[in-house]
């Protein structure tokens, strides 16, 4: 029996695509219901404050290369009503971002509960408990302690970037003691990454004969609970954070299942990272580092796991004159066990690198009293010799009102590299927002 190997590109874009046809949007969505009456009417209670805004978004994206799978010419197109609550006093707040949505592809109505959680606020501690969206580390869209699951099929569409991010269903424990602060959360269900749809997107998938093909998430347990803190403080004007989790990948490996097909899993993992933020010469340098351990193949032994590696990310910003500000960064993957690795890979199977790395820039121009910026942003693989790049044009018509018009350009490289992969995709997209 031929064995299968996961091939896992640096942005976190698989090669054996699995998802269905779009994000699975089920939550809960009577008891989020019930929270948000009930915390409405608890604003007649004094000392509570309230406000209620949202916006009316409309987002399309054509392909330009060539016709989606399905013989179709779009990438996305979708109207959106999203409303934001939030009700607070000193100590307690509920926050919720609700959207109502209308997708033409699938003609499919829906509602996304993005964000429906509590917080509390003590003396030297805070909670934050249910849906939320959580951000780690400080990569400019690379991602080494930032854990947390992404949404691949909105930001390689052409969607707004706040789409990138995934909500989670978790509790968050912020401790504030004298000498650092802690950040704790934990996460009962897990949530993988979002992959792009094949019925929109061309992809390169080394199986594409298996067409059964069973996904099995982790069970919802306690011992699968997954856990992440993160340390920080300043140290001499030096922005420290140390990082763990131990949870599991978020992209799928796949083995030949018992009887036929394939079958999908998400193997388990351990991240050690560290990230620090300073000034230096006349701008700011990052610099963050990750070892991701994979607890079920600590020896590189196993064809149908990842192995274990490590990751770094040197980055710097600065403006260079009014309103310019360039952003460039190096990143590097190194794989632990790679003669293991050769020696279980399957024959025909697209051999990966023991090192990759890669380039990005975004280049970013405010004009006209800061109403229209022109951004540029790209990556460049110097390992795989493939590539993405990303501008945008955006005009602020009024306070309320903006439009933004941009470009996914793939390329290079082989057909099975990250970005060469994508190379049929090409799309150009319109964002259009009314904020009230």
């Amino acid at each position: 029996m031929n064995k299968i190997r996961r091939i896992n590109p640096v942005i976190r874009q698989t090669n054996l695509p699995i998802k269905s046809d779009k994000i699975d949007r089920r939550v809960n969505v009577k008891g989020c219901l019930i929270c948000i009456i009930l915390l409405l009417a608890s604003t007649v209670a004094e000392g509570f404050e309230f406000s209620l805004n949202g916006f009316l978004q409309g987002n399309y994206s054509f392909n330009t290369a060539s016709s989606s799978p399905d013989g179709g010419d779009l990438k996305w197109a979708e109207e959106r009503i999203q409303l934001k609550l939030d009700i607070s006093n000193e100590q307690l707040r509920l926050f919720s971002k609700t959207g109502l949505y209308y997708d033409n592809i699938d003609r499919d109505v829906g509602v996304d509960f993005r964000e429906v959680y509590f917080d509390y606020t003590g003396i030297s501690f805070d909670l934050r408990a249910g849906r939320q969206i959580i951000t780690w580390g400080l990569g400019d869209l690379v991602f080494i302690n930032d854990i947390f699951p992404k949404d691949y099929e909105a930001f390689f569409s052409g969607r707004p970037l706040e789409y990138l991010k995934l909500p989670v269903d978790a509790l968050k424990i912020g401790l504030y003691p004298a000498l650092l602060s802690i950040d704790i959360v934990i996460l009962p269900f897990f949530e993988p990454n979002n992959l792009p749809n094949r019925q929109r997107f061309w992809l390169y998938d080394p199986m594409e004969g298996i067409s059964e093909r069973k996904e099995l998430k982790p069970s919802k347990s306690l011992k699968n609970t997954e856990i992440a803190m993160r340390f920080y403080r300043n140290l001499a004007g030096v922005d420290v954070a140390v990082y763990f989790y131990r949870g599991f990948y978020r992209m799928p490996s796949a083995e030949p299942a018992i009887l036929s097909g394939l079958r999908l899993f998400y193997p388990s993992l351990s991240v050690y990272g560290v990230s620090l933020q300073y000034s230096a010469l006349k701008g700011v340098m990052s610099v963050e580092a990750g070892y991701y351990n994979s607890r079920e193949d600590r020896e590189g032994t196993n064809p149908f796991i990842p192995n274990s590696s490590l990751k770094f990310l040197i980055g710097y910003q600065q403006q260079l004159w009014e309103d310019f500000t360039v952003t460039l960064q190096y990143f590097g993957e190194y794989m632990e066990d790679y003669s293991e690795y050769l020696k279980t890979l399957p024959e025909g199977v697209p051999k990966m690198r023991r090192f990759t790395d890669l380039l990005s820039i975004r280049l970013t121009q405010l004009l006209m009293h800061q109403t229209l910026r022109l951004s540029y942003f790209s990556f460049w693989s110097l390992s795989d010799g493939d590539y993405l790049l990303n501008p945008e044009i955006r005009y602020s018509f009024t306070d309320s009102v903006w439009a933004s018009f941009g470009a996914m350009v793939f390329g290079g490289g082989e057909p099975w590299s990250q970005f060469g992969s994508l190379d049929r995709n090409d799309n150009v997209y319109v964002q259009m927002r009314y904020e009230f």
